[in-house]
């Protein structure tokens, strides 16, 4: 996969996300076949440009979504007669049994602000009835990390102290309706960037100490999760 494209798909901290993307590819998320899709937290559309590329057909959404940007992306790729708009709020899918495949990337945090922890469970069960029987959630999520992580970005980030982190403990009661969950975790240093060239730079030193840093403190769970 070309680098603009990997970075028009991942919008931020490539280096970092990208890990994500490498995983869901491993997994085989697609047939061979045209699938019914939904992304959630679009804004952009990285996820929907995926998988329309791909050969899907893709209904790109968000809460109170303005589709221009989203729709500017999927022109530059010629992909999309394939994808459709919506503004779907994620904790009140009006879809069910329907999508094959439902992705989102950093969604949960923002949907849960300000301590709301039932919506994190709220809006994976309905994800979970969204998707047809034996479709599959891929996601990507901001974790709490470190005491380190949380200092800074209630210090340095506009939204730090509203956003609602996941907890790496509280993965598997989250998504425990689903059958199956395969995960990954990822990063350390990278979240600490302020400018997209500082968390590539950051980004390529946690390529270095991965192995030495526990899952629970790393910044980024990336999963596949199956109905």
């Amino acid at each position: 996969m070309k680098p603009e494209l990997v970075k028009d798909i991942i919008d931020w901290d490539i280096v970092n996300w990208s890990k994500a993307l490498h995983f869901w590819e491993s997994k085989h998320v697609f047939d061979s076949t045209a699938q019914e899709c939904l992304e959630l937290g679009g804004r952009r559309g990285g996820l929907s440009l995926w998988m329309a590329l791909k050969g899907n057909r893709v209904l790109c959404s968000d809460y109170e979504f303005d589709e221009t940007e989203a729709r500017k992306l999927h022109e530059k790729y010629n992909c999309h007669e394939r994808i459709s708009y919506q503004d779907i709020d994620a904790t009140a899918i009006p879809y069910k049994n329907h999508f094959d495949v439902i992705a989102f990337k950093s969604i949960l945090g923002g949907i849960c602000r300000n301590d709301n922890d039932a919506l994190k469970s709220k809006t994976i069960e309905e994800i979970y009835a969204a998707l047809k029987p034996g479709g599959k959630l891929v996601f990507a999520e901001n974790l709490t990390s470190s005491f380190v992580h949380r200092f800074m970005r209630k210090r340095f980030t506009n939204w730090g102290a509203a956003w609602n982190y996941l907890d790496y403990h509280e993965i598997d009661a989250v998504f425990s309706s689903f059958k199956k969950v395969e995960l990954v975790t990822i990063g350390f240093f990278g979240a600490f960037g302020r400018t997209e060239g500082q968390r590539n730079f950051l980004g390529k030193i946690d390529n270095i100490i991965a192995p030495l840093v526990p899952k629970s403190k790393r910044y980024i769970v990336a999963g596949v999760a199956e109905k």
